[in-house]
C-alpha cells in the first residue's frame, strides 16, 4: 500500500490543531485536557485489525516508560465511539482512544489522504504519530509509520528508556 498523502502536513513548531471527540471512557477528550503536558497523539485506521491491535498493545506495554517520561498517549481512529470503547476495554489499554468518525481531526493533522492498495485508490487514514509539546506545538510529526516496531522507534527518537 502506498500513500500520496494530504495536501498539507504538520511540522515541528506548528500549532497542534484543537479537537474535542467522544472517547473510550464514555466522555469527551479534548486537546485542552492535556494543556501543559506533552502528549503522543497517534492515528490508526481501524480498531481490532491486526496491525492496529499490535500498535495499541505496543503503546499499552510501553505506557509506564512513556508516562514516566511525562507524556500522555491518545489514539485517534475514524471508528465510531462504541468501537473505540470496546477496543480499549478488550485490550486493557490504559490510555484514551477517541472517535473521529468524520475524520475532520485526521484531516487537520494531515493524516487523511489518498491511499493505494492492490491498485485501488481511495481516501483513508494515514497511520501517523505526533508529539505535542506542553506549549501546544508540534515537536515531532511522523507520517506513514509502520505499526510493527513503531512504538520502540518512537521511544528511541524521544530517548525514552524502556521499563522492564
Amino acid at each position: 500500500m502506498t500513500t500520496t498523502g494530504p495536501s498539507h502536513r504538520l511540522s515541528a513548531g506548528d500549532a497542534a490543531p484543537a479537537f474535542s471527540l467522544p472517547d473510550s471512557e464514555g466522555g469527551t477528550t479534548s486537546l485542552a485536557d492535556f494543556a501543559g503536558q506533552r502528549t503522543v497523539l497517534y492515528f490508526y485506521p481501524q480498531a481490532g485489525t491486526p496491525a492496529c491491535t499490535q500498535q495499541a498493545c505496543d503503546f499499552r506495554d510501553s505506557l509506564a516508560a512513556i508516562s514516566g517520561a511525562g507524556l500522555a498517549v491518545v489514539g485517534v481512529s475514524p471508528d465510531p465511539a462504541d468501537a473505540v470503547r470496546r477496543f480499549a476495554a478488550e485490550q486493557h489499554l490504559g490510555f484514551r482512544l477517541v472517535a473521529d468518525e468524520d475524520h475532520s481531526v485526521a484531516e487537520a493533522y494531515g493524516a487523511w489522504g489518498e491511499k493505494v492498495n492492490h491498485g485501488r485508490t481511495y481516501q483513508g487514514l494515514i497511520r501517523s504519530t505526533f508529539v505535542i509539546g506542553a506549549d501546544g506545538r508540534i515537536e515531532l510529526a511522523q507520517y506513514n509509520v509502520r505499526a510493527k516496531g513503531h512504538v520502540a522507534k518512537l521511544q528511541r527518537d524521544l530517548k525514552i528508556v524502556p521499563v522492564h
